[in-house]
């Protein structure tokens, strides 16, 4: 109540306490979470997309995930989508009423081609923009997974979604600014969902980031250096078994860790959905 009086470090003190707080609430959704990103991966593993869909913060939130998406895990722009109300110009600019349509985030859904393999990830710390419910609405008709993202009690958007993740944060310690303790719950669940699903999709292996495209000779050290940090090789012995395997990262590991030849090694990963962990388990 009196955040407008204290000192400046009192004032950090304050937030930094109540931040605290938002790991905790994250935590008591983790099961939620884990069936997100279970369900969410077996629809995009059979071409489907991760969409998000949100309003104001919210929405930046889920563009911000979406846009990430691909630079680190070399996946393609439309595999990851984010739609906000208002559209692009509303990521920087507020768009007047646009998050109070419910047409309008059914509308946005239709306009990528909405099918039954895609996952649709609403987002709302109140748990009730109108925007989102109308495109999760839509979404169930279609039959796409529906996972809603909210901090609040038994959300509206959470009684309409397959899987519902309400991490209760508590009061902002600046009154209704969602972009602080809620935003920061809402990014910690995308980052754990979206990398999640990525796992699942066989990009990184051990904990190391493997689907990157060595399209020049920085990248191509970049990509030597994981493949010897993997499997132990040499420096010289990953670059020729990145030349071997055509500058193909994953191919290149199961080559070296299954002691296979080129033609084999594609064989295991076409047999295991390109999962190298996969390989290397049961080969």
């Amino acid at each position: 109540m009196h955040i407008d009086t204290v000192s400046t470090s009192e004032m950090v003190k304050i937030m930094n306490e109540e931040d605290q707080k938002v790991a905790v609430a994250v935590g008591t959704q983790n099961d939620q979470i884990a069936k997100a990103i279970d369900e969410a991966a077996k629809r995009y593993k059979k071409g489907g997309r991760l969409i998000y869909i949100g309003a104001g913060t919210s929405g930046r939130l889920g563009v911000l995930d979406a846009a990430e998406l691909v630079p680190t895990y070399g996946i393609k722009p439309e595999r990851a989508i984010g739609l906000i109300a208002g559209g692009q110009g509303a990521m920087y600019k507020a768009v007047e009423g646009a998050e109070d349509d419910t047409n309008l985030g059914a509308s946005d859904l239709k306009k990528l081609n909405l099918n039954e393999k895609d996952t649709v990830l609403g987002l709302a710390a109140s748990g009730r923009t109108p925007y989102v419910i109308g495109g999760i609405e839509y979404a169930n008709k279609i039959g796409a997974l529906t996972i809603s993202i909210a901090c609040v009690k038994e959300s509206e958007i959470g009684k309409l979604s397959n899987i519902a993740i309400e991490a209760l944060v508590g009061p902002e310690v600046v009154t209704g600014s969602t972009r602080m303790k809620a935003g920061t719950a809402q990014k910690m669940i995308l980052n754990m969902i979206s990398t999640g699903v990525m796992i699942k999709q066989g990009k990184v292996f051990e904990n190391v980031m493997i689907d990157v495209m060595p399209t020049n000779s920085k990248l191509v050290n970049r990509a030597s250096r994981i493949i010897s940090s993997v499997t132990d090789a040499t420096q010289e012995e990953a670059i020729q078994a990145l030349e071997k395997a055509e500058n193909n990262v994953p191919l290149a590991i199961t080559m070296i860790k299954t002691k296979t030849d080129k033609d084999r090694a594609q064989k295991l990963l076409k047999q295991y959905n390109d999962n190298v962990s996969e390989v290397i388990k049961n080969n």
